[in-house]
């Protein structure tokens, strides 16, 4: 019994031994040197029209609802164009005036104008939609225009921040601002946006399965044709 006790008492202490805790210098990377950055005149998000301008003798004209604009992917403005931060759409939808204005506002309260410049990517509303007043019977041709929209589709980038600062301090804002948006959106860098190519590129050619989905609607396996939108046709079941 004394044995036993002896050798557990040397064994704590050589286990005391080797964890003795002793003060050591912590790593940290070098800071990121911004040196492209220029500071504006105004950082902030301006204010965007409410309704179109035109001609004093020109009638504001009207307009189809062309579902298609907001319908499949972006094929333009879909990168970032200070290689920093944003806001990119995962689904199509329409920007009202007030979400313009929840995004001026929502930014331009936490953004520090010294060191960040926010950016617009988008248009401001331009394409009318019209309504009929309630009550009305049908027929009496188009309603009149009611207010105007801007049409997004997938991968858009809504709005730009860039400057002297890191993915950390504004993704809270942009995840925020992203939330209350109309259609599925995310906040996202270029560095995620770069991995995320990547990573599509490396399944594309890792995949082994000679069944895609494109491969199948090109086919016409087990008749899928008869139930098959044109959408499909075209974008293969990846977008609505």
């Amino acid at each position: 019994m004394l044995t036993f006790k002896k050798n557990l008492i040397n064994s704590n202490f050589i286990a005391n031994l080797y964890n003795i805790r002793t003060a050591g210098l912590k790593y940290f990377g070098p800071p990121i040197q911004y040196e492209d950055f220029q500071p504006v005149e105004r950082p902030k998000l301006r204010v965007m029209e409410k309704v179109p301008q035109y001609p004093p003798n020109m009638r504001p004209p009207k307009m189809q609802k062309r579902l298609k604009l907001m319908r499949g992917p972006e094929l333009i403005h879909n990168t970032l164009l200070h290689k920093q931060y944003g806001i990119i759409a995962t689904g199509g939808g329409r920007l009202r005036w007030g979400h313009f204005e929840m995004i001026r506002n929502t930014i331009g309260r936490k953004i520090d104008v010294n060191r960040m410049i926010a950016t617009w990517r988008v248009p401001p509303p331009w394409q009318p939609l019209t309504k009929k007043g309630q009550g009305q019977r049908m027929g009496g041709g188009k309603g009149a225009i009611d207010h105007y929209v801007t049409p997004i589709k997938s991968g858009r980038v809504i709005v730009e921040i860039s400057g002297k600062c890191e993915f950390a301090e504004v993704a809270p804002m942009l995840k925020q601002v992203a939330h209350l948006l109309p259609f599925k959106a995310e906040a996202i860098s270029e560095d995620i946006l770069q991995e995320r190519i990547k990573m599509e590129e490396q399944l594309e050619r890792s995949n082994t399965n000679p069944f895609t989905m494109k491969y199948v609607i090109q086919n016409n396996l087990n008749g899928c044709h008869r139930w098959l939108s044109p959408f499909d046709h075209k974008w293969f079941g990846k977008y609505l």
